[in-house]
């Protein structure tokens, strides 16, 4: 709720793009968690004698619930677009090819990319696991390297840039080698 300051009243707030975000990002949270539970069952949810399930099982189940949720949030979105993009059809983004290299080169990453991280969650923990994914190592040498985001900035930033993945991988480096201590769940 908010109040409308012409009208003199309240009334419910819609929800802007940044509570989109906020909402991505729990449901992103939520997901090692969830495989966490899949793959371990610490909280005995299964029935004594039924197993739990393969990392590649629960990987499997992932890709597929992951599809699903793509091609129906693609097409809601063609038919009910966000931030005043003009409505599309089916047929025009099947008819427009440009980009879909690009964007399938991506998919294929990030989906190999979840499945080390799955697979290397069951060895050495999920907690551990989620945070060497290097995303802030990789997505910053992406936008220096590849996109130039900080071409004109000063020396210090560079400093402060390189102090950061530095300790990023520091901290990779003890997180790997405090695995080899973990006890098996």
């Amino acid at each position: 709720m908010r109040r409308d300051a012409h009208a003199g009243s309240w009334v419910q707030h819609a929800g802007g793009p940044g509570d989109r975000d906020v909402r991505g990002g729990v449901l992103l949270i939520v997901r090692a968690p969830a495989f966490n539970l899949a793959t371990n069952d610490q909280w005995h949810t299964l029935r004594d004698g039924v197993p739990h399930l393969v990392v590649y099982t629960a990987y499997f189940y992932f890709c597929l619930s992951s599809l699903a949720v793509g091609v129906a949030l693609n097409v809601w979105c063609l038919y009910r677009p966000m931030a005043g993009v003009p409505r599309s059809t089916l047929r025009a983004y099947v008819a427009d090819q440009e980009g879909r290299g690009l964007a399938l080169l991506a998919g294929l990453v990030s989906g190999l990319g979840n499945a080390f991280t799955f697979m290397a969650g069951q060895a050495a923990g999920y907690a551990a696991a989620d945070s060497v994914q290097a995303l802030p190592l990789v997505s910053t040498l992406w936008g220096v390297l590849l996109f130039g985001e900080y071409r004109r900035s000063s020396r210090r930033t560079y400093t402060l840039l390189g102090s950061m993945l530095f300790m990023f991988v520091v901290a990779m480096a003890v997180l790997m080698a405090s695995s080899a201590h973990r006890k098996p769940l």
